[in-house]
């Protein structure tokens, strides 16, 4: 086994994919084969759709588009990592490599996080003060509201890959998953990780916790808005537009906070069991998201039966 010391020996970690069930390691890669390639189509469609359609080019579907970026880098992050151990027991990463995907991996989940709640301020504008959309949301701010996102989600998790350098690991190189998390790593070292604890803790608070509260109080003054108009019909056009951000805001959340869970109070719970509640919070939202606002926005609809078929003369 590998050890890094001071002196700069390179360590080798062993990713062991879902332990406990590596004689179905090919049966397992077929969902992942068919998640990863849903997500890559679906997710550049859209991309490709929003960045050529001029009128597609509202506040609304600019944050789709970055949603639709980010999914793209989410499921990259994890998914050839996972077929390689899957299909060719290739699980060896090097620190360096291994780091390199905890940021990624990290800063591009917060990124989502801060792209659903830009979304969720998006609704709230659009439904609350719909004769000053257009004036508030400018192609300016939307632009700022990006840079935003991308510093906060890449400052927040920089730090990381000092706290996960100046570690010391002698203890095992094997790490019972399929990518390299920060926690994890963090476990198997000689060191004292509660400095890593705790700024896991304070990144976890300051970005997915604050963003759920905020996107609920959103939500709560949209609600509010909502009922205060006069007819049924409009109150059901207003809660249609929210409809596919609702419903990826719970595909993305509803399944980390239940792996969570599971991780803290599930203790009889089987180990392989968490890590496949791993891949699944981090791999059902990049397939599906494509699919809910194909189904859900009307716009998008027409465009992508435009796209494949319209013929072009």
């Amino acid at each position: 086994m590998a050890t890094l010391n001071h002196t700069g020996m390179s360590t080798v970690f062993r990713l062991l994919g879902i332990p406990g069930l590596e004689n179905q390691y090919l049966w397992i890669s077929i969902p992942f084969v068919i998640s990863y390639v849903v997500a890559l189509l679906g997710n550049s469609l859209l991309v490709f759709i929003i960045l050529t359609r001029r009128s597609l080019h509202d506040s609304m579907y600019l944050f789709l588009c970055m949603l639709s970026g980010a999914d793209i880098v989410l499921a990259t992050c994890i998914v050839p990592q996972a077929l390689a151990i899957f299909w060719f027991h290739a699980g060896e990463i090097s620190l360096d490599c291994c780091i390199t995907q905890v940021f990624f991996l990290s800063s591009t989940f917060i990124s989502e996080s801060g792209i659903l709640l830009v979304m969720a301020f998006d609704r709230y504008v659009a439904i609350c003060y719909p004769l000053r959309y257009t004036a508030i949301l400018t192609h300016a701010l939307i632009g700022k509201m990006g840079v935003s996102i991308f510093l906060r989600s890449n400052g927040t998790i920089f730090p990381i890959i000092f706290l996960l350098k100046r570690l010391t690991f002698c203890k095992s190189n094997i790490l019972p998953n399929t990518a390299c998390k920060h926690i994890v790593l963090a476990h198997i070292s000689c060191n004292d990780i509660r400095i890593n604890i705790w700024y896991g803790f304070f990144v976890l608070m300051s970005t997915l916790v604050l963003d759920v509260m905020l996107i609920f109080v959103s939500y709560v003054l949209i609600l509010h808005a909502v009922f205060q108009m006069p007819s049924q019909d409009t109150c059901h056009k207003a809660l249609n537009t929210c409809g596919a951000h609702i419903c990826v805001t719970i595909l993305f959340y509803g399944p980390g906070i239940f792996s969570v869970l599971t991780q803290q109070f599930g203790g009889h719970v089987s180990p392989h069991i968490h890590v496949l509640l791993a891949n699944v919070y981090i791999l059902v939202p990049p397939m599906l998201n494509p699919i809910i606002y194909g189904i859900k926005t009307k716009q998008i609809q027409d465009q992508v039966v435009h796209v494949f078929f319209t013929k072009h003369t």
